[in-house]
């Protein structure tokens, strides 16, 4: 049996996870940071996806089904910045965005 929490310590958490993201993703410099701190704001929403679907409707799985697809997404998006964040290293040798001057090869 689930123990019954209230609903808005989930949106503590979820919102607190939201603005460590956003602080993350504007004052660092690292490019795999940034990209540790948007998968970190897609996950404070799937925390808010899962706990308004199950006190809401707990019978039905539409906030579940978000929450995968939101996961889907940000594992795409995962493997895109990964690689363009090689293809910046062998170019500059550096992943800090301060010294990436240009996109173009």
């Amino acid at each position: 049996m689930i123990p019954n929490i209230p609903l808005s310590y989930f949106f503590v958490v979820g919102t607190l996870m939201f603005f460590i993201g956003v602080f993350g993703f504007l004052t660092r410099r690292n490019l795999i940071t940034i990209l540790m701190s948007v998968e970190l704001i897609l996950n404070s929403v799937n925390i808010n996806f899962v706990a308004v679907n199950r006190y809401l409707f707990p019978d039905n799985m539409h906030g579940h089904f978000f929450t995968i697809f939101i996961i889907a997404i940000a594992a795409s998006e995962a493997a895109v910045a990964i690689a363009i964040i090689l293809n910046i290293y062998r170019k500059f040798k550096t992943i800090n965005v301060e010294n990436v001057s240009e996109m173009k090869y």
